[in-house]
């Protein structure tokens, strides 16, 4: 492992997490002329989930910075003129096109070993590709269809010859239609200029490393390395020359790198109050969260419903760099239901109302209901804020 310089900066845990904020897009006047283009550019990825509640995910991700968004314009910018693809970064993630030559080293690993240990029949590989070429961009279905018939993963051959192609890089997404991935050949997708692989992995992963720390103005190994979901030794072999600042944050007990272009001046600007998608990379690493905001974030999709703590999709609330309470939404109509409430403490009830109207106006609702909340004292506060 190469020997880094001791780190010659010192951050305040307020410093940090305000440099957070800021890069992430919380911090300051919204970049509207950029708009969601803009905000997929600045974040470098955007989670996708098939959970939708007020919208999905990728949704929320722009709405949270940018405000009321339509969702045509968000998925016009993300797919249109090829400025986006879906890969394998964080998770299944919308990527601006210009990373496609940093994921080399990831479609190269998935050509070099089998995986997912289903067999293909011979021939069916080449089948889907040559009906891409003829006919795309298709659906799953379309390319003879996604399933066999039997459980959920019991993939048809060319689903699993197509999703194959797609971790290759000889295919792309290029947009969920009614969420199922469209396929379209790379070669026509992706534009001539950022259509190669001819960056080594070294340079891949110093570039992406690179990348992360911009995204997340300042972290640790694992929060940076967490970032594309690289290793902490492929994290490890390229920090030295990533550009990437070493510091120490008052409280944090590893060490953590900063983009020097955050440390260049003090983060100041107006706060955003909203709500986070619970796939927001500002809380993507649940011990980052807990570092930056003293805060505890789960999504509880997963969890049985009985064992649930703030409920199915809780959504933290973010106000004045702080998250102050979260809330698990629903919608009933025209009404948006605030199925569970949790508040931090009084002054969390202006800002979770504040965040509640905007959101039922965003999608269309024009009236907020309280169903339940932690603190039934702040229950009443919150419904005549509401008011």
């Amino acid at each position: 492992m190469t020997t880094l310089p001791p780190p010659v900066i010192d951050l305040s845990a307020d410093e940090a997490r305000r440099i957070a904020l800021r890069a992430q897009g919380l911090l300051g006047a919204p970049d509207r002329r950029g708009g969601v283009r803009g905000v997929l550019r600045r974040l470098g990825a955007v989670q996708l989930d098939t959970i939708s509640v007020l919208a999905r995910s990728h949704e929320l991700i722009p709405y949270a910075r940018l405000g009321a968004v339509g969702r045509k314009t968000v998925e016009d910018a993300y797919w249109t003129e090829s400025h986006g693809f879906e890969y394998w970064s964080h998770a299944a993630c919308i990527l601006p096109v210009e990373e496609w030559p940093h994921f080399a080293f990831r479609r190269r690993a998935y050509r070099s070993r089998p995986h997912w240990h289903h067999d293909l029949p011979d021939g069916a590989y080449d089948t889907v590709i040559k009906q891409l070429r003829a006919e795309g961009p298709l659906t799953a279905t379309e390319l003879g269809g996604a399933k066999n018939g039997g459980e959920w993963w019991d993939w048809s051959a060319s689903k699993v010859a197509v999703e194959r192609a797609l971790m290759y890089g000889e295919v792309v997404c290029t947009e969920r239609r009614s969420w199922k991935r469209v396929y379209d050949l790379a070669e026509r997708a992706i534009p001539d200029a950022v259509l190669h692989d001819d960056l080594d992995d070294t340079e891949c992963l110093r570039r992406l490393v690179r990348l992360a720390g911009q995204a997340l103005g300042v972290g640790t190994r694992a929060d940076i390395a967490d970032y594309h979901r690289l290793k902490g030794e492929q994290f490890d072999a390229v920090v030295a020359d990533s550009g990437l600042v070493p510091v120490t944050v008052e409280g944090w007990d590893k060490r953590a790198w900063a983009d020097p272009a955050a440390l260049a001046s003090p983060p100041r600007g107006r706060h955003r109050t909203t709500l986070l998608s619970p796939f927001d990379s500002l809380i993507w690493e649940r011990a980052r969260t807990e570092r930056l905001f003293g805060f505890t974030h789960r999504l509880e999709a997963y969890v049985p419903k009985q064992k649930r703590v703030h409920g199915y999709f809780a959504m933290p609330l973010l106000a004045g760099g702080r998250l102050l309470g979260r809330v698990d939404p629903a919608r009933e109509g025209r009404t948006l239901v605030a199925r569970q409430v949790s508040l931090a403490g009084p002054r969390a009830v202006a800002p979770m109302a504040q965040a509640l109207r905007e959101a039922a106006e965003w999608v269309g609702c024009d009236a907020v209901r309280v169903e339940k909340a932690d603190r039934p004292e702040l229950a009443a506060e919150l419904v005549r804020a509401l008011g």
